[in-house]
C-alpha cells in the first residue's frame, strides 16, 4: 500500500454547465453570439441559431448510457440546441449494450468497452480510474491509493455484470457463488467479506454509508465510448456526435 498519497486520477465527471453567456461576455471570450433575425408577424427581434436544421419531424433521440456513465453535461446543450426533439435517456447494462444498438432500441449509446464493434461506430470518449470497493472497516483504507499487489489474498468478487473482466493475481476466489449484479457485490463488500473492483463512476452511484473505495493506480481503466449503427447515422445522431465532440451549433459537420 502506499499511504498518504493522493487519490490517483479521477474519472472524468459529466459535471453541468453553466448559463449561456451574455452578449458582453460572448465578445469577451471570443464566442460569437447567436445570428438575430426578425419576426415578421410581431416585429420583435428574437435570437435564432441561423445554422440550425429543423429536425423536429424526426421525434424524440434515444441514447442509450452504461450504469455510471455522465451524459449530463451532453444533454444540457441537446435541450438547449434541439428543443423540438426530446432526448430519452434509457439506462443500458454491460451485457445488454450491443443488443440495444443491434436491436434499434436506442438511437445511440454510451457504453463500456469492450463491445462487439461489427456494424458500429465507435469513438471513445474518457476513461475511468478503477478501484476497489471494499468495507468501511476494511485494512485496505489505511492507504488512500492500492495497487494490484495490494490485493494479493483478498476475497475478490466478480459479478455477473462485471465490466472490467480484470484478474487480480493472488486473488482469493469468493466461497459463495456468483453474484448476479455489481450492486449485490458492493452490498456483500461493505459486509466485509470480501471486495469488488468497478470504474469509479459505478461506485459513486452505488455508494453506501458502510462501504468506500480506493483507487487501484496501476489497474486497466476503464473506457467509456460513444457508440451508434454504421448503417443508422442519422441526422440526429450526428448532431449529438458533434455536441460530445464541442461542435458549436454554427460548425459545419
Amino acid at each position: 500500500m502506499t499511504p498518504g498519497r493522493s487519490s490517483g486520477r479521477p474519472a472524468r465527471s459529466g459535471g453541468r454547465g453553466g448559463g449561456a453567456p451574455g452578449r458582453r461576455g460572448a465578445a469577451a471570450s471570443g464566442q460569437r453570439p447567436a445570428a438575430r433575425r426578425t419576426d415578421r408577424t410581431s416585429g420583435s427581434r428574437r435570437e435564432t441559431d441561423a445554422a440550425a436544421p429543423d429536425l423536429s419531424a424526426l421525434g424524440a433521440f434515444r441514447l442509450g448510457a452504461a450504469p455510471g456513465a455522465t451524459p449530463g453535461k451532453w444533454i444540457d446543450v441537446w435541450k438547449q440546441r434541439m428543443p423540438g426533439n426530446p432526448l430519452d435517456l434509457v439506462t443500458v447494462g454491460f451485457a445488454d449494450q450491443a443488443a440495444a444498438l443491434a436491436g434499434g432500441d436506442v438511437d445511440a449509446a454510451l457504453v463500456r468497452l469492450p463491445i462487439d464493434r461489427d456494424g458500429l461506430s465507435v469513438i471513445p470518449l474518457y476513461n475511468e480510474t478503477t478501484v476497489a470497493v471494499c468495507s468501511v472497516d476494511s485494512a485496505l483504507t489505511a492507504a488512500d491509493e492500492l495497487t494490484l499487489a495490494d490485493l494479493a489474498g483478498e476475497v475478490v468478487m466478480v459479478p455477473g455484470d462485471d465490466a472490467l473482466d480484470l484478474e487480480v493475481p493472488g486473488a482469493v476466489a469468493p466461497a459463495f457463488a456468483r453474484l448476479a449484479t455489481t450492486e449485490d457485490a458492493v452490498a456483500t463488500a461493505a459486509t466485509g467479506v470480501g471486495i469488488v473492483l468497478v470504474p469509479m463512476s459505478l461506485a459513486r452511484l452505488l455508494h453506501r454509508k458502510d462501504a468506500t473505495y480506493r483507487p487501484v493506480v496501476d489497474a486497466p481503466t476503464s473506457t467509456v465510448a460513444l457508440a451508434w449503427r454504421a448503417e443508422a447515422t442519422t441526422p440526429l445522431v450526428e448532431t449529438f456526435i458533434g455536441i460530445v465532440r464541442g461542435r458549436t451549433a454554427n460548425s459545419s459537420r
